[in-house]
């Protein structure tokens, strides 16, 4: 576990990486994302920063304070309904014309509203929370991989060790959707998919984390009495709540250690009954970088080939989309 101290120390030395280093932060307007791409900026060498998502106004602002900050810093705001796999690509298609290498995308999109479709036919929520996530990786593993001379990291900032059961017949939650469906299927899947790219993708780190309880904005779209008892909650957990700042140094800190270097020793889960060795090649974390999956049901997937039906299921959600 990280104490703050070499948090602090870590992020401090981010310039022995170099000049230039390229971040993408997707859903980086607000929240976790823009706590942690302030802090991206305020530590690193000459950056080259792309925020994407909506809020033009918003991202004006922390434009502002960034080049503040780190007056060498280099900040694109990309506006793009990231819900829809097609504004990803354009994302994407941008990114790509002016840079090479991508050596850090920070992802972590969120609604808490569900139950709704985009016009690519994908529940919104699912898709923010996965599909696009996994769109961006997929379409910037180019990028990624010739950042992986000094630095390449992509971090789902999600929900790690919340893993559930998945409908398998119903991966996409057509026609079993819930609040609850909804997050088995995103976290278990992030954490599945991880590990696959990680397997094809070696030189590159893959990390899902739980941020903990940390106060954003994602209850903004909640009707009154929802935002109400949602406060209600936070109150109730502030002895435990992480500070938006803090949050952001320490998921900097995950992007950035060598700890979470591809190089560095992996976690050994040994699976009953045939004394086999189940290794996740994934970082699966919490927000202070300690290990947090459900073990047996990963392990479970693993053995029966879950992890493959997973990632073939979203490439072929990705053709899907196309063809519309």
């Amino acid at each position: 576990m990280a104490d703050m101290v070499s948090v602090h120390q870590n992020n401090a030395a981010l310039d022995e990486y170099g000049p230039g280093l390229v971040a993408v932060f997707v859903g980086g307007t607000s929240g976790i994302g823009e706590s942690t791409a302030q802090a991206f900026v305020r530590h690193a060498l000459n950056p080259r920063v792309y925020l994407v998502g909506q809020n033009a106004e918003q991202a004006a602002r922390i434009i502002t304070e960034m080049q503040e900050s780190n007056p060498r810093a280099e900040v694109r705001f990309l506006k793009k309904d990231i819900s829809l796999l097609g504004d990803v690509d354009d994302a994407c298609r941008e990114i790509q014309e002016r840079d090479n290498e991508v050596n850090i995308l920070f992802m972590s999109p969120g609604v808490s509203k569900g139950g709704y479709s985009t016009q690519e036919g994908l529940d919104k929520k699912l898709s923010l929370h996965y599909y696009a996530r996994m769109r961006f990786v997929v379409n910037l593993m180019p990028q990624l991989t010739m950042g992986s001379n000094r630095l390449s990291r992509v971090i789902s900032v999600l929900g790690a060790g919340g893993e559930g059961p998945l409908i398998l017949e119903d991966l996409a939650l057509k026609t079993n959707y819930s609040l609850r469906n909804c997050a088995n299927h995103a976290i278990t899947m992030t954490s599945l998919a991880m590990n696959e790219l990680s397997q094809a993708h070696p030189s590159i780190s893959f990390i899902h984390t739980y941020p903990g309880v940390v106060k954003t904005n994602l209850t903004r779209d909640m009707g009154t009495v929802a935002h109400a008892g949602a406060k209600m909650l936070l109150n109730l957990a502030a002895p435990w709540i992480v500070p938006l700042k803090e949050s952001g140094e320490r998921h900097l800190y995950l992007a950035t250690n060598k700890i979470f270097g591809r190089l560095a020793t992996r976690r050994v889960i040994t699976a009953p009954p045939a004394n086999t060795e189940f290794t996740m090649q994934a970082y699966l974390v919490d927000y202070r970088g300690l290990p947090r999956q459900n073990l047996k049901l990963l392990q479970r997937y693993n053995r029966d080939g879950i992890s493959r039906t997973v990632w073939a299921h979203t490439l072929d959600v990705f053709k899907q989309c196309e063809c519309k």
